[in-house]
């Protein structure tokens, strides 16, 4: 089901709580809103749909993903600056971001994977992960 865009910045800038299997039905929603948002949007975290919980969805190519409980667990020393702009706030702001990162997660099945990302998908992951943080970005 396609969601509305949360604006509220209280409740965008609150963390996110942990995802368990029977949230599945928030990552679908979550992938409906990316896929209808998919012309100037590449990413989305559940809190943008107005759910508090730790998923994230990217346009991974041509298909879209869907990562609940993402979390860091490498990422390159290396790290530069650049801006972003996200949907849920008008805007650009500047950020650090890292070259690379590994990240683990479930997928959609609830299993265990492991990825990871470099470039652009990575700036885009690191800014879903802010958002789960309660980083307003």
């Amino acid at each position: 089901m396609i969601r509305d865009i949360m604006k509220d910045l209280l409740f965008l800038g609150q963390r996110a709580e942990p995802a368990a299997k029977e949230d599945i039905a928030i990552a679908e929603d979550l992938l409906d809103t990316l896929r209808f948002h998919r012309e100037h949007c590449v990413e989305m975290a559940a809190n943008m749909i107005g759910e508090r919980k730790a998923i994230i969805a990217i346009a991974d190519g041509n298909r879209l993903t869907a990562m609940l409980n993402p979390e860091v667990v490498k990422k390159s020393p290396r790290t530069y600056k650049t801006s972003e702009g996200c949907l849920s706030i008008p805007g650009e702001r500047e950020v650090e971001r890292h070259d690379w990162i590994e990240v683990k997660y479930r997928d959609m099945d609830w299993r265990k994977e492991k990825r990871k990302f470099t470039g652009f998908e990575a700036e885009i992951v690191q800014h879903e992960l802010d958002h789960l943080e309660g980083k307003l970005v």
